[in-house]
């Protein structure tokens, strides 16, 4: 269902030249949860805004459901179901009012989305607070909604940037059970973090990115052998290693 090709990007910054992706590749397929890993900086958000379309890569491509992502590729987005801590939620409204009007963003008919809505208020405990004001709402009960509103256009595709930033142990287990729900239902999810502990517990396969780099993509076991490490953190630990070890003599071997 995702598909990235050789992604690369730079940005200019106070004069330099930063190389936020270099050359990146990997799939994810339906049904399964690929978490893209890595510490603050690597690439990770990059790569969602590309495939979201709101970014154009330098070179390569990104594709979701066979349709290549781009700035115009709106029924691109209309695949997608973008769940980030930084989404902001309108304050003004309710909970019922907000969940029904992104739904009507994505033209849902409304005795379709009111249905889905009844689904979600179920499957994310929404009851308590649906017909409270998004302002009033705790960074728990907010999360569920920007979960729930994630999904009221039912898209085959999730994108889940940092999805348990700032939440406590039952907040972030809510966002273990959703991810189960949508593995489950046969989503393609795509999870960016740094929280190596939490991708390890809910994913089916990995790409460890550090600096731009996709040191290797696979499952468990695949970096399990690659690496000699037990731990997904001891793992990543020993590519980053390897990887500023090869920056360093790649430095040194060019010309002054």
């Amino acid at each position: 269902m995702i598909v990235t090709t050789e992604l690369s990007k730079q940005f200019q910054w106070s004069g330099n030249t930063i190389n936020a992706l270099n050359g990146i590749s990997f799939e994810v397929r339906a049904g399964e949860v690929f978490g893209l890993l890595g510490p603050n900086g690597a690439g990770k958000t990059t790569t969602l805004k590309i495939i979201m379309g709101l970014l154009r890569p330098d070179r390569g491509h990104a594709e979701v459901g066979g349709m290549r992502t781009g700035p115009d590729s709106s029924a691109v987005r209309a695949n997608i179901g973008m769940v980030s801590t930084n989404d902001g939620i309108y304050p003004w409204l309710t909970v019922r009012e907000m969940l029904l009007y992104f739904a009507d963003l994505y033209s849902v008919p409304l005795d379709v989305a009111r249905e889905r809505l009844s689904s979600l208020v179920d499957k994310l405990q929404l009851s308590r607070f649906l017909e409270q004001r998004c302002s009033t709402l705790s960074t728990g009960q907010k999360q569920r909604v920007i979960l729930a509103r994630g999904l009221m256009h039912d898209p085959p595709v999730m994108l889940l940037d940092e999805p348990t930033r700032g939440l406590d142990v039952v907040g972030s287990q809510t966002v273990f059970e959703f991810i189960a729900h949508l593995k489950e239902v046969g989503k393609a999810v795509l999870l960016s973090t740094h929280r190596l502990d939490e991708a390890e517990r809910v994913c089916d396969r990995f790409g460890l990115l550090h600096r731009g780099n996709l040191m290797y993509a696979g499952s468990l076991a695949e970096i399990r052998s690659a690496t000699g490490e037990k731990h997904l953190t001891e793992m990543f630990l020993s590519m980053m290693r390897s990887n500023e070890q090869r920056s360093q003599e790649n430095a040194s071997c060019s010309p002054a």
